[in-house]
């Protein structure tokens, strides 16, 4: 989402008002938090000759960034100096926005997403900067796009159902040990391992390789284990109205393995059975003989 000029310098008219309304109509020192909220500060000033920009927070009487996001930012400056206004030219949250914002002075989106890994190098205490570095962000991004490609995808156009082929077919079909590779939402770490997924056909088939291509879907999105088996059941229900589904998947997660209680090697199994995987005992003990 690209915020044009003209947007910007309602908004920042807006937060001009917002100010005089809190600060009152003589002279107000404004910290513009870089690089955004200083752009932000440049074209209050436009709208008011009043409006001086300051160096530093301890010297204004208000904040001012060009985006609240997250509201990290916004709640670290709400802390350290809590008597003082803070202001955005506009806040995601409250307008309801989801989608990525990209300002002029961003000049591209992948511009702007690129202070984020720039700015966890120097979080870490790394230096941007190094050689090894330089081409680190671009990197960071590219693989990032790849890994929550599934935000891009819908399950109903990856499933491609036929009806011919499926007569008479009315027994267990199985594609085991089909790769998973996804993110823990919590931490961000990678887990991985391997899905089952299962279905009996009630009139229509689908493409094995299809299957695969579901779990992708679902995977390549941050997640937690439990819900991305769940997500992959209720989508082939939805879309093959099959007479049962089950699902399991076996991964290890580095956010247990490599951090906190750091137990290498433990496997999270989980499952999802719908309609006779779920119902009938015979059906759910042949689908668990077949993934052993």
């Amino acid at each position: 989402m690209d915020i044009p000029n003209r947007n910007i310098l309602s908004r920042a008219e807006v937060v001009v008002q917002k100010l005089r309304h809190l600060l009152g109509d003589g002279e107000i020192s404004v910290y513009g938090i870089p690089r955004g909220g200083v752009c932000a500060v440049y074209a209050m000033m436009s709208f008011d000759s009043k409006i001086r920009i300051v160096s530093t927070p301890d010297n204004a009487e208000a904040i001012v960034d060009d985006l609240v996001d997250s509201g990290n930012t916004r709640q670290r400056y709400q802390e350290n100096f809590p008597q003082k206004p803070f202001l955005a030219l506009l806040d995601k949250e409250s307008e309801g926005i989801t989608e990525w914002v990209s300002f002029p002075w961003e000049a591209t989106e992948e511009m702007g997403a690129s202070d984020i890994p720039t700015r966890l190098l120097q979080y870490i205490g790394e230096n941007p900067k190094r050689g090894g570095l330089l081409e680190t962000p671009r990197r960071f991004l590219k693989a990032w796009k790849d890994w929550t490609i599934g935000y891009t995808q819908k399950p109903e156009e990856v499933l491609k159902v036929f009806e011919d082929g499926a007569e008479g077919c009315d027994q267990m079909i199985l594609v085991k040990d089909i790769p998973v590779y996804s993110q823990c939402e919590h931490h961000l770490a990678p887990f991985f391992g391997v899905a089952h997924v299962s279905y009996i056909p009630d009139g229509k088939i689908v493409g094995l390789s299809k299957l695969s291509r579901l779990v992708d879907v679902f995977a390549k999105r941050l997640q937690v284990q439990e819900r991305l088996t769940n997500q992959i059941a209720d989508a082939l229900v939805s879309n093959l109205a099959p007479k049962g589904v089950g699902v399991v998947i076996e991964c290890r997660h580095l956010c247990m393995e490599s951090r906190g209680i750091q137990r290498i090697g433990a496997t999270t199994i989980t499952s999802a059975m719908r309609g006779a995987m779920l119902n009938e005992p015979e059906a759910r003990a042949e689908l668990m003989n077949l993934i052993k």
